[in-house]
């Protein structure tokens, strides 16, 4: 048996890497890779691997590790100002999408059972899918990227009553009264409060005793006892194993030990929720495909297309823009891994039948398998649907940041207005240089600007936007964020036009340092230890920062 298992593995590992390798040869995502390699060696096609069940057991654990590191992004003071896109949008969406999808089905001959478990999947998208791209693309805190959040943290919230809905429905499992399903919410809303007690008062003092040791061992082993003990509380009371370690996360987000914490369970998560998605594939029966092609691609054209005009409305109707609005539907427009959850109980108590369940399976993996892209082009193709939109938008964008820049000169640029770039904003006030942040994060603006920081909101990889913010007249460009990719690109537009300026740019990874110069910055900072400074007296001197001296030319 053990010998079995270490065959499935190889047979994985050898797979995985031979057709990831050609997908990202082709400009395609990992993910894609991952659902082709299950579909070709699971039971349905080649048979190289049967035991679906364990493997999808073991890789259940990639999305609960990927939702602690998407908690750590996320403190409570963000979530509290998240209560009207996770309340409000993520129940309308839910609740809309469920009904009308089941009331379509009715329409269409199906019994109410399995109508009811079809509004359920329909409703589901992709938690591990979305924020793992979003988190690529650095748009998690876009104002998108924030509604899709807020929407599939609503989506995860509501998978237990689905699943006590369909159990109920079931003719091998018991009938779950009104009593059981307020009972199992109760135990949700105490297990939530647990954790929340549990990461206000005691994992800051946990995490400080255990650095003391200066063990990486020990800090591994802590990390990952926190990740699975929360997750272990909220799946015992009949919530998602997700949940309790995106709140867990959560938590830790507000502690000085986040950022080691995420480099510990970085490893843990790629692997885990790589196999997660390979499992996925795995429950694909490509024989009855054949059969059934034109109601799958059907279903699939209609769940794509129904759910992104749904979402859009919604957000029409919730007050953002048609940009904002038709970018969070096109994210969120597929199916997701808690809706196979919800589908295969179904089918396990013969609430749907299993040619209905394939259906329904093949066009929830086709949508997944289209995400990805859809996804990253995501604003590309709401340039197109909606170029008036989007033009709009952008101008408002633009208006308002030189609105706020145009009486600057001789001033410094910060791109990022996290936790170090709020530091180098308020280190320059102090030395009476002018300067002015721009940040993708809404909610960071939207604080920065009641608080009178100079700050707007912006996507600092645009060109058009950073001259909008004076970069002509500018006497240097402080780069704060952390993505590699993002500050690449912000450098080499940069130094295309302005070859002179002073660009300072910092990095986690001393890998990067040599790249970075070599993309043209002037100064590289280390972040090692999660450091706050970027800037010194020596550089304000140096390169005369704030005065007219350090003007240059072209």
């Amino acid at each position: 048996m053990e010998i079995s298992y270490l065959n499935d593995a190889l047979v994985i590992l050898v797979a995985t890497v031979t057709v990831v390798v050609l997908f990202l040869r082709m400009g395609l995502p990992p993910i894609l890779g991952y659902l082709a390699v299950g579909v070709a060696i699971g039971p349905y096609a080649l048979g190289w691997v049967y035991d679906v069940e364990h493997i999808r057991t073991f890789a259940e654990f990639g999305v609960v590790f990927l939702l602690f590191t998407i908690g750590l992004e996320f403190s409570t003071s963000v979530l509290m100002r998240m209560k009207a896109s996770v309340l409000g949008l993520g129940s309308a969406q839910v609740l809309l999408t469920a009904g009308l999808t089941s009331a379509v089905a009715i329409v269409l001959g199906l019994s109410l059972e399995s109508a009811l478990v079809i509004g359920g999947v329909v409703a589901m998208s992709s938690t591990a899918l979305v924020t793992k791209q979003l988190a690529d693309q650095v748009e998690l805190h876009t104002r998108h990227g924030r509604n899709s959040i807020g929407i599939l943290l609503f989506q995860d919230l509501m998978v237990v009553p689905f699943l006590i809905l369909v159990a109920s429905l079931s003719d091998t499992a018991k009938q779950a009264s009104t009593l059981t399903v307020l009972t199992a919410l109760l135990q949700g809303i105490l297990a939530l409060l647990l954790i929340f007690a549990f990461g206000r008062w005691v994992l800051r003092p946990l995490f400080k005793e255990v650095a003391r040791f200066r063990s990486a061992e020990l800090f591994t082993l802590t990390v990952l006892l926190v990740v699975l003990c929360s997750a272990w509380l909220t799946g015992y009371i009949g919530l998602t194993f997700a949940l309790g370690a995106f709140l867990a996360g959560v938590m830790l987000s507000e502690t000085e030990y986040r950022h080691q914490v995420e480099s510990e369970i970085r490893p843990f998560r790629d692997v885990l929720l790589g196999l997660f998605f390979i499992t996925v594939g795995m429950m694909l029966d490509i024989s009855v495909l054949p059969e059934t092609w034109p109601l799958v691609l059907a279903l699939f054209a209609a769940l794509l297309l129904c759910k992104l005009l749904l979402i859009a409305g919604f957000c029409r109707m919730g007050g953002w823009n048609g940009a904002v609005s038709m970018r969070t539907g096109l994210i969120l427009a597929h199916g997701g891994e808690f809706g196979f959850a919800i589908l295969i109980l179904a089918m396990d108590g013969e609430v749907l039948r299993p040619d209905e369940g394939q259906i329904l399976l093949a066009a929830m993996l086709f949508s997944m398998a289209l995400a990805p892209i859809i996804i990253r082009y995501n604003g590309e193709i709401t340039s197109r649907l909606l170029p008036r939109s989007v033009e709009k938008s952008r101008q408002e964008i633009k208006d308002q940041i030189e609105g706020r820049s145009h009486s600057l000169n001789h001033h410094v640029i910060v791109c990022g207005f996290g936790r170090v770039g709020q530091h180098s904003v308020d280190y320059l006030s102090e030395h009476h240089i002018p300067c002015m942040a721009i940040d993708l994060d809404s909610e960071l603006v939207q604080k920065g600007m009641a608080e009178k920081q100079p700050v707007s909101y912006g996507d600092a990889g645009s060109l058009e936007l950073l001259h909008a913010c004076g970069l002509g007249r500018a006497s240097a460009l402080v780069v704060s964020m952390i993505d590699f990719n993002t500050v690449t690109k912000i450098i080499s537009r940069v130094r295309a036009v302005y070859p002179e300026i002073p660009i300072f740019v910092r990095t986690r990874k001393e890998i990067h340092l040599y790249q970075l110069y070599q993309a043209g910055a002037t100064e590289v900072v280390a972040d090692t230890f999660g450091s706050d400074q970027m800037l010194n007296s020596d550089m304000l001197k140096r390169y005369h920062l704030g005065s007219p001296a350090g003007e240059y030319s072209i």
